[in-house]
């Protein structure tokens, strides 16, 4: 029985020292950080410090200091990886423009994005199917502009400006006036649209409605 009794014990204190035990090794641990930074740094200022201030605890001005220079060490680290990320990414960017071929590839979608990108969202949202170069061929181009101007005065029917970039290389290609009975709206969006020209047709955008897809086969069927 009394074996029984000390063994209870034991297992208690064991499960109270596992439990206690990780709160004693925290508080232990920021006593002995803010004892080292804020036992370093208050020495320092406490002396100018006025007179109503210097009353408080000196630990309270060492975990003040302490969290001060924690941040501080914090935001030089973010701003030291922030300039660090912008020194790889244009180091890399070099790479890439010095190797053959791709490099002036990619100068050239840099120089479409960088061009036809949010601040012209506007006037370069719509993805349209036009017949282009001939009668009869279709080439996926942009709708830039439907407002009706002093070109269109001397056009008997409504055109609407497009413009059809070149592949792979969209930064190059045709601004025509179309006309409006000419020009098939699609519903894929502009970046899926710069990806199959990019890509020379080899990436073709998903068209989520499968039913209406079927129906507009049957209708050029019909027709």
């Amino acid at each position: 029985m009394v074996e029984s009794r000390f063994a209870s014990l034991r297992n208690a204190f064991l499960t109270g020292l596992l439990l206690v035990a990780p709160l004693v090794v925290t508080i232990w641990g920021l006593r002995l950080v803010i004892g080292f930074v804020g036992g370093s740094i208050t020495p320092l200022f406490s002396p100018y410090l006025p007179a109503t201030l210097s009353l408080l605890p000196v630990i309270i001005w060492d975990i003040i200091t302490t969290v001060i220079a924690l941040g501080a060490i914090t935001l030089l680290g973010y701003v030291s990886r922030l300039f660090l990320g912008q020194f790889v990414g244009a180091m890399a960017e070099r790479f890439i423009q010095n190797i053959p071929g791709i490099g002036g590839f990619y100068n050239s979608v840099k120089q479409f994005i960088e061009t036809f990108g949010a601040k012209d969202r506007n006037q370069f949202s719509k993805v349209v199917l036009v017949q282009f170069p001939r009668a009869g061929s279709y080439s996926i181009g942009f709708l830039t502009n439907k407002v009706q101007g002093e070109p269109h005065a001397h056009i008997t029917s409504e055109h609407w400006a497009v413009f059809v970039p070149t592949c792979p290389s969209p930064v190059n290609g045709f601004f025509m006036y179309l006309p409006r009975t000419e020009i098939v709206e699609l519903d894929m969006s502009v970046g899926d649209g710069m990806k199959s020209v990019i890509s020379c047709g080899a990436v073709l955008p998903h068209w989520s409605s499968a039913d209406a897809a079927k129906a507009a086969i049957q209708i050029e069927k019909g027709k």
